[in-house]
């Protein structure tokens, strides 16, 4: 998809990348390695820079309008370098920029966050009257199965159409069927429709088992959900390619 005027990114189950917010601080093993930090750090106390605080949290409002100067239909990847419902965020800004998403729904947005209990919370007061809107899909990160039975318990009760989880960075096995009471997948009612699945990058990676990768694929073909292979690790996953056993998965929920 061939896109003007926006936030183009690399990574390849978005589009584009929307920041409304910047910064975030770590909750969990998955955070130890991040990608966001280690960028916006390199510019701390540069005048002038987009980070020159760093990887503080910073709202920027007069992004909340970017989404709606896009014509051309994006899946947008909102909050790439921050978390947006850290506790530091208030409900008043959530408001403007579930608003600044609400409005522009010819676009797909990819809500990803680690504070899954937050985000159930806001959700069930925003949308407690209305159906949630189809073009803005919630998702947790869980990186091991300690976090996925925290974060996919919350998701499961947060009101959406299209929930996803993003299994990255992949640092342990995760159980998505059995005995974690994840189970079912996918369907109506709480079910998960998408399950991202991509290995560490960067100086210090940790390895990811192939077999992990097996299990969640495993998973999503038994539900019916979509499943999507985003790279194996490395400190340059690119090299190593993103082909699971010689085949390409970068699938969608219907």
């Amino acid at each position: 998809m061939e896109l003007e005027h926006v936030n183009k990114t690399e990574i390849p189950w978005a589009d584009a990348s929307w920041n409304p917010v910047t910064g975030c601080s770590p909750v969990s093993p998955g955070c130890d390695h991040c990608y966001a930090r280690r960028f916006a750090e390199r510019w701390r106390g540069q005048p002038g820079h987009p980070y020159e605080q760093g990887f503080d949290l910073k709202p920027h409002p007069k992004r909340l309008g970017q989404p709606a100067s896009w014509k051309k239909p994006a899946r947008i990847f909102v909050c790439s370098m921050s978390d947006l419902f850290q506790g530091a965020v208030t409900t008043a800004y959530l408001d403007r920029v579930f608003e600044a998403m609400e409005a522009a729904d010819w676009h797909i947005f990819q809500v990803l966050t680690k504070r899954a209990a937050r985000m159930c919370a806001y959700l069930k007061g925003r949308w407690a009257r209305r159906e949630p809107p189809g073009h803005i899909w919630v998702g947790v990160t869980a990186e091991d199965q300690i976090r996925a039975n925290q974060r996919i318990t919350q998701l499961r009760l947060t009101p959406a159409r299209i929930r996803f989880v993003s299994a990255e960075p992949l640092i342990g096995p995760i159980q998505f069927t059995g005995a974690s009471g994840l189970t079912p997948l996918a369907g109506d009612e709480g079910g998960i429709s998408q399950v991202i699945v991509g290995g560490e990058s960067g100086p210090g990676f940790r390895p990811m088992q192939i077999g992990w990768a097996h299990q969640a694929r495993v998973a999503c073909r038994a539900a019916g959900a979509a499943f999507f292979f985003k790279q194996h690790a490395g400190v340059r996953p690119r090299e190593l390619g993103h082909l699971l056993d010689g085949v390409e998965y970068r699938e969608y929920p219907a």
